[in-house]
């Protein structure tokens, strides 16, 4: 959280993180986080131009056995992650606030992947229960009127905000997108292996060639 105070008619804004919930009328997978914005300065502030670095800041929650086994491809085995366990990166975005005096809300929309080649989306599906520490970083220019005239001043760097999102929000999104599912993305190569040891041995889906796959201790479909 950042409760910036300056002087000489430049705007002072706190950001807090609200709420977060899934985005409606999405083309894809989303999460909308809820802003509260608010200026001690007294400023007209005539609009804002925000730029929100969104990071998992993982240090800061505990994790049981299964959770450390499920992100150990992520920070190594746990008794490493003492020098390991940080933070991650998980979307960087922009959004464009409208005129304002006082105070106002925003939402900044985060698309989510199901791809578990993004460090962010294995966090998100390992991390089954509790809450997911999350870091806000912003920056950004506002544009106020001083005197009458329009001016432009730069967001302080240390304008920031946190909050702990519950795991079941991300994961409630995914089972709306992809109910009972997940993702993995292979090379071409790999896949047409695959599609052609799935039509010799008349599987019906996916999930069964995999299986099939398993049970012979078979890995290139050959």
């Amino acid at each position: 959280m950042s409760d910036t105070t300056t002087a000489g008619g430049v705007p002072a804004l706190r950001i807090t993180v609200e709420d977060a919930r899934a985005a409606e009328f999405a083309a894809v997978p989303a999460l909308e986080f809820a802003l509260r914005i608010t200026d001690a300065s007294g400023c007209e502030v005539r609009s804002v131009i925000l730029e929100t670095q969104l990071r998992i800041a993982a240090a800061r929650r505990g994790y049981d056995e299964a959770s450390r086994e499920r992100l150990a491809e992520v920070f190594g085995p746990s008794e490493l992650w003492g020098r390991s366990l940080g933070s991650l990166m998980w979307a960087q975005t922009v959004t464009h606030l409208p005129a304002f005096t006082g105070q106002t809300a925003a939402l900044v929309r985060v698309p989510c992947t199901y791809d578990f080649d993004v460090a962010a989306a294995k966090y998100l599906h390992a991390v089954r229960d509790g809450e997911i520490p999350l870091e806000f970083l912003f920056s950004g220019t506002t544009f106020h009127l001083d005197g009458g005239s329009l001016r432009a001043a730069r967001l302080p760097w240390d304008t920031e905000a946190r909050f702990r999102m519950p795991a079941a929000t991300w994961r409630e999104l995914m089972d709306h997108y992809f109910p009972g599912g997940a993702w993995l993305r292979l090379g071409r190569d790999m896949f047409d292996r695959l599609h052609a040891y799935r039509t010799r041995n008349a599987l019906p889906g996916w999930d069964e060639v995999v299986e099939s796959l398993l049970k012979a201790g078979a890995v290139d479909g050959r």
